[in-house]
C-alpha cells in the first residue's frame, strides 16, 4: 500500500467523500474514528480500516508501520470516549486497546487475512495495537 505525499489533505478529502456517500472509495471498510486530542482537547478525525468482531469493531494502529503510535491511538489512549461513523451511522463508543494475550491471538487472526499488517509489525520495534470500539 502506498502512502499519499499529503496525507492530511488526502484524509480530508476521504473523510468529506465518506460522509457525503456513506461509503469509501473501492468499498473497502473504512470508519471514520474521532477521539479527542490529548494536548489540545480538540476533536480529530481520522479514516481508518476496520475489522468487524461480533458487536465491537477493530482498528489497528500500525501507522502504516512508522516507528510511533499514530496521534489518533495516543488520543484515545488519554480519552477512550471516541465517536464512531461508519456505514451510514454515527454512534458513541468506547475504545478499549486489547491486553495480551487477547492482542496477540486477534493480531494473528488479523495478520492471515490482511497481511500487510504483519509487514508493518515487522518492520518495527514496538508492539501494533488493536483497539476494539465498544458501542455505547
Amino acid at each position: 500500500m502506498t502512502m499519499p505525499d499529503d496525507i492530511k489533505a488526502h484524509n480530508r478529502q476521504l473523510i468529506e467523500e465518506f460522509r457525503k456517500t456513506g461509503t469509501a472509495p473501492g468499498g473497502r471498510q473504512l470508519l471514520l474514528l474521532t477521539t479527542t486530542g490529548r494536548r489540545t482537547g480538540q476533536q480529530r478525525t481520522t479514516p481508518m480500516m476496520y475489522i468487524p468482531d461480533g458487536d465491537r469493531l477493530l482498528v489497528i494502529a500500525s501507522n502504516a508501520g512508522a516507528p510511533a503510535h499514530p496521534d489518533w491511538y495516543l488520543n484515545l489512549v488519554a480519552d477512550p470516549k471516541v465517536t464512531v461513523e461508519v456505514a451510514g451511522e454515527t454512534y458513541e463508543a468506547t475504545a478499549i486497546p486489547l491486553p495480551s494475550p487477547e492482542r496477540d491471538q486477534t493480531f494473528a487472526t488479523i495478520t492471515a487475512a490482511y497481511p500487510f499488517f504483519a509487514d508493518h509489525q515487522a518492520a518495527i520495534t514496538r508492539t501494533i495495537p488493536v483497539v476494539a470500539l465498544e458501542r455505547h
